[in-house]
């Protein structure tokens, strides 16, 4: 059995530098799109990120550094959070124009009154995980029963929720999991939540002390909701509902917004590394290795797209995720929603004509030949 691990302050200091967890996002000014128009002659948008300056957010990054937004004659500014403010809420509240979330918090947003209808599904695939060390003897949803199980709560909780109810585990220990692995790398819970772009590479960005070398996926089980048909969808771009029934130049914005992305995401998947990079020219903290790892694992869960092209959402997968979000029920036998949320929770109109301008400048929207990188991590992610 492997001895229990301790780490102190210098290593939480270091692990704290790394943790990104997609979750709220920080307070913007009002106005936007159909404000005045910048000096420049470009239309003013706030985008609003659903936390800090990472590479979970490439894309935009790099359409705003390589200059996509403007040729769409926009005025992109993208505001990083710090957890004070809920991304949906902020758009609802008219102090953004669009804001990026996963889907089960939204749909909780608006069954509370909340007006936005998500324009483009950027995510396809699920990033969340639930992680042991592989001594632990949990290979499966089933081997909770019993165990301290880690999760950060504000909605990201939902996923394991809906996979420990499928399994039918009960019996399981529920810790509010900071936003690191420390719980888990000093043994105070059996298996902490993770994202693949993030947290379990912070794993594996630490060393060993048993073996003073860093650690390796072969030290740790993986849970992983896409395999266990309880994935919900993630990151998605939301947009006001009401100004897009009403306001034209809202709507043309739109269309132009989601194109000028949408090719950003294509740019990150064909330069990862020079994608990174303009992360971290644009403010981030995280190491070189690290935002590499993250740039790479977020294009797995775009590419290839198996919906017909980056953005346009599966209704099926739609339709799964709220299937769970209505029947999951977490430790206090509430759920995500109680009624089918209302036919403007979303929309592929704007997306499908994005994504007609892009395949007409010859812009590959699918991906089918992409393959992802082998990205070695640096300790601490450096």
């Amino acid at each position: 059995m492997r001895t229990t691990r301790r780490w102190g302050a210098a290593v939480a200091t270091g692990l704290a530098a790394g943790l990104l967890l997609t979750a709220c996002a920080s307070s913007a000014e009002e106005g936007g799109a159909g404000a005045e128009a910048a000096a420049d002659g470009l239309t003013p948008v706030k985008l609003q990120l659903q936390w800090l300056t990472q590479a979970q957010f490439a894309g935009y990054y790099a359409a705003q550094e390589q200059g996509y937004y403007a040729d769409e004659g926009l005025d992109v500014e993208i505001l990083p959070s710090g957890g004070d403010i809920v991304p949906q809420d902020a758009l609802a509240q008219g102090e953004v124009d669009y804001a990026i979330a996963w889907v089960p918090k939204v749909l909780g947003s608006i069954e509370q009154g909340a007006g936005i209808t998500n324009v483009a599904q950027v995510f396809e695939r699920s990033a969340t995980l639930q992680v042991a060390f592989a001594d632990s003897g949990i290979d499966s949803v089933a081997d909770l029963s019993g165990k301290t199980v880690g999760s950060w709560g504000y909605g990201n909780e939902w996923e394991l929720f809906a996979g420990l109810n499928k399994a039918g585990v009960t019996d399981f220990q529920l810790v509010t999991q900071a936003f690191d692995m420390l719980g888990l790398l000093n043994g105070d819970i059996d298996a902490a939540q993770a994202m693949t772009y993030n947290e379990y590479a912070q794993l594996l960005e630490t060393v060993d002390p048993d073996t003073g070398e860093l650690y390796t996926p072969d030290d740790f089980t993986v849970i992983d909701w896409n395999d266990e048909g309880t994935a919900m969808l993630q990151d998605a771009i939301w947009a006001d509902s009401e100004r897009l029934a009403d306001d034209a130049e809202y709507q043309e914005t739109t269309v132009k917004f989601l194109k000028a992305s949408l090719k950003g995401w294509v740019y990150a998947r064909d330069n990862a590394q020079a994608a990174a990079d303009a992360v971290t020219a644009a403010g981030s903290t995280l190491g070189t290795s690290h935002q590499l790892w993250m740039t790479n694992e977020v294009n797995k869960l775009i590419w290839p797209s198996t919906s017909g092209g980056i953005g346009l959402l599966d209704e099926s997968a739609w339709k799964r995720t709220v299937a769970l979000a209505l029947q999951t029920r977490n430790e206090t036998g509430a759920s995500i929603i109680s009624a089918e949320p209302p036919e403007s929770a979303y929309t592929t109109e704007y997306v499908t004509k994005a994504l007609a301008e892009l395949e007409d400048e010859g812009v590959d929207v699918v991906g089918a030949s992409w393959k992802p990188e082998s990205v070695t991590l640096a300790e601490g992610g450096n």
